[in-house]
């Protein structure tokens, strides 16, 4: 272990190369911009390779390559720049790509308020790119965090095949914490499930025990088409329902079979309580405090604190709302995950505490709705 004070996007990058990651392209954007920096510097050291691209669309297609060419690849950004790697972002889960794509959110919309905190991005993560698909989003609430859940999205991005973001704030990625860095290399890695077989019977989209395809590197001796439409077992287009069908509900099911894996949380005092404090990320911090304080007062509270929120801990929350008759719902915006809180464990339940001027929801706030004032 290696003891050090480092702000969570530093975390990030050192994450990133214990993880494995061996190729970065970015465009530079406040709050993210020191992950690229770090990693400008570091990546050369281990034989990696960093690209600053002409802009944030460039940038998630030259990691798209990256990967299919055989490299751990991530980007990191912000809101305007998260905004035009939606596209890609769909492109990879269409294609089944792993990367990885750091959201270090700041106030918006549009530019904003590049240096202000916010929770602005939560449904765009999951949504922000058009159709169906599945998404793993991760958010750290600490220094430490930022590096275990860097690790984490690899780890998912090549286990299931699919686009994972960390869905960062400013707040999380500018502070400075004590970190213990551990040895890189008894971090777990899990690396991607590799072709076996010769490159004329592989079918880079067929059915596998995992719904997870093996898949092969480019420039190892396959070759295979790689589209953005709807495409067969071998990747080429097609419009045949019966090919279609069973694509759409292999990519939802290999998620969907996994969320005890994928879904990662923190709970505390949860089953004796009536009044739970549901958070994440910065807002989680608030949170902390506020519990604490409510517990002084000789107030009974519990509190969940959500690393996973996309895919949304539907069972968690259906517990939750069987036994709390009061569930507060800090957020740095005017309500985006407390809408998923509220279809889950009930709407009456739910008591919003929301703030979208930059400033951290504080835990005066949070206490004054624990108390119901």
């Amino acid at each position: 272990m290696t003891v050090k004070l480092m702000q969570g996007n530093e975390a990030v990058g050192w994450g990133a190369l214990a993880a494995g990651c061996r190729f970065y392209a970015g465009y530079p954007i406040t709050p993210s911009t020191e992950i690229a920096e770090m990693l400008s510097r570091e990546l050369p050291k281990v034989g990696g390779k960093f690209i600053q691209m002409e802009d944030e669309i460039a940038s998630l297609a030259a990691c798209v390559g990256a990967s299919v060419g055989g490299l751990k690849s991530m980007t990191a950004t912000s809101g305007p720049g998260f905004s035009l790697m939606q596209e890609h972002i769909g492109y990879a889960a269409m294609t089944e790509v792993p990367v990885v794509v750091v959201d270090v959110q700041r106030l918006g919309p549009s530019t904003g308020a590049p240096t202000s905190a916010s929770q602005g991005d939560v449904m765009q993560a999951r949504w922000g790119t058009h159709g169906d698909h599945p998404i793993i989003a991760l958010c750290p609430t600490t220094v430490t965090q930022s590096f275990d859940l860097t690790v984490k999205a690899f780890n998912y991005s090549e286990k299931y095949r699919t686009p994972v973001i960390l869905l960062m704030d400013e707040v999380v990625g500018h502070m400075r914490e004590k970190i213990d860095l551990p040895d890189f290399t008894k971090v777990e890695r899990v690396e991607r499930i590799a072709a076996s077989v010769p490159a004329e019977w592989y079918k880079p989209y067929g059915d596998s025990y995992s719904d997870v395809p093996p898949m092969a590197d480019f420039g190892n001796g396959y070759r295979y088409h790689v589209t953005g439409l709807f495409h067969d077992p071998m990747g080429y287009p097609t419009q045949r329902l019966d090919e279609i069908d069973p694509w759409i509900e292999r990519v939802h099911r290999k998620i969907q079979r996994n969320l005890n894996d994928i879904i990662l949380h923190e709970e505390d005092g949860l089953d004796s309580c009536k009044t739970v404090v549901v958070a994440y990320g910065a807002s989680a911090r608030s949170a902390r405090h506020a519990v604490k304080e409510a517990r002084q007062r000789r107030i009974k509270v519990g509190m969940l604190t959500l690393l996973t929120i996309w895919p949304f801990p539907e069972d968690l929350l259906a517990r939750v709302g069987h036994t709390a008759t009061r569930i507060v719902v800090p957020e740095m915006n005017l309500g985006q995950l407390a809408l998923e809180v509220e279809r889950v464990a009930g709407r009456q339940k739910v008591v919003r505490v929301n703030r979208a001027n930059g400033e951290m929801v504080s835990p005066q706030m949070i206490l004054e709705a624990i108390e119901g004032r």
